[in-house]
């Protein structure tokens, strides 16, 4: 329990919006519930959210000491009250979830603490109880894997050390089979075949330059893809990343001469089609160890998918 005394500046003010000042990192949601629950009172009284505080009242907030740290990225899960998250898959050690577009993944991606996925994701652990960081040394729940923004799909979180440590490593040995389902402009000939050449990027400009020849920075790429279904000049392609390059899909198939819809970095919004996101979703996810993986092994030749990607229903009606 702490106590916090008013003090003639915070004289006159509602509780709630005190609380809001005075701990951050408490949701208002939350807030709420504890005065109920009668765990935040006023001189040991029961007090209601939008009762003015006056000079010298003591507020006894029965609250976890976590709230009362400085807000960062590290603590930003306590703001999140209710975590939204759609699980493909989980265990013990790891948790696949379905992002979707428009979501970031970490909050240096632009957005704002707490509205990120593993903001939820590690508020869902934590509501758990799964993970107790005031018990952890070292560990916390992280991401193994990365998408942009604006594209969805299968995202790996590591609930362990071991988790993390292992799917790290079989990500850069290339023991995981990604799969992409996008939508491109016109129909990509021939109807299977692999995408090659060198990608540059340009920091300054968040994008990425696809060449025939190496150039000084540059490094390879390789896109394997298949045209499934065309209709209406439009075409339903799988994509399989050899290599794991930044905007790889998104670069590689423009610099084709077949954007992705929706995408305006790569390539000419279609005014025909009105889309928020680029039509790219990381659909399927099978685990194809070579290699000994401890306490994972037991995902080896397991495979996980997103039965119902939204652009899928609605340009190909599946």
């Amino acid at each position: 329990m702490k106590e916090l005394k008013i003090g003639k500046n915070d004289a006159g003010q509602r509780l709630d919006r005190f609380l809001a000042k005075a701990v951050p990192l408490l949701p208002a949601s939350l807030a709420q519930k504890y005065i109920r629950l009668k765990r935040i009172k006023r001189n040991n009284q029961r007090v209601a959210r939008d009762d003015r505080l006056n000079e010298g009242d003591v507020l006894q907030l029965y609250i976890n000491d976590e709230f009362f740290d400085t807000p960062k990225e590290e603590n930003a899960y306590l703001t999140v009250t209710a975590p939204k998250i759609n699980i493909v898959y989980e265990d013990e050690h790891i948790l696949l979830v379905d992002k979707k577009p428009g979501t970031a993944v970490h909050p240096h991606d632009g957005a704002e603490y707490g509205k990120t996925l593993i903001d939820h994701i590690q508020a869902y652990l934590y509501a758990k109880r799964e993970w107790r960081p005031r018990e952890e040394n070292a560990f916390t729940p992280a991401l193994c894997n990365r998408i942009d923004r604006n594209t969805g799909g299968i995202v790996i979180a590591a609930k362990t050390a071991e988790a993390l440590r292992v799917m790290n490593q079989k990500i850069k040995d290339r023991e995981l089979d990604k799969r992409y389902l996008a939508i491109v402009e016109g129909t990509p000939k021939p109807q299977k075949g692999s995408l090659k050449g060198y990608l540059f990027k340009d920091a300054a400009k968040n994008r990425v330059f696809v060449t025939e020849t190496p150039q000084k920075g540059s490094k390879s790429c390789e896109t394997r893809y298949e045209v499934l279904k065309s209709r209406n000049g439009l075409s339903l392609v799988e994509c399989e990343l050899i290599t794991g390059r930044t905007h790889q899909i998104r670069a590689q198939i423009a610099h084709a001469g077949h954007p992705l819809l929706g995408d305006g970095k790569y390539g000419k919004l279609d005014k025909r089609f009105d889309r928020r996101y680029q039509a790219l979703y990381s659909y399927k996810l099978t685990f194809c160890f070579t290699t000994e993986a401890g306490g994972l092994d037991y995902l080896n030749g397991k495979s996980f998918k997103v039965e119902k990607v939204d652009f899928v229903q609605e340009y190909f009606g599946e």
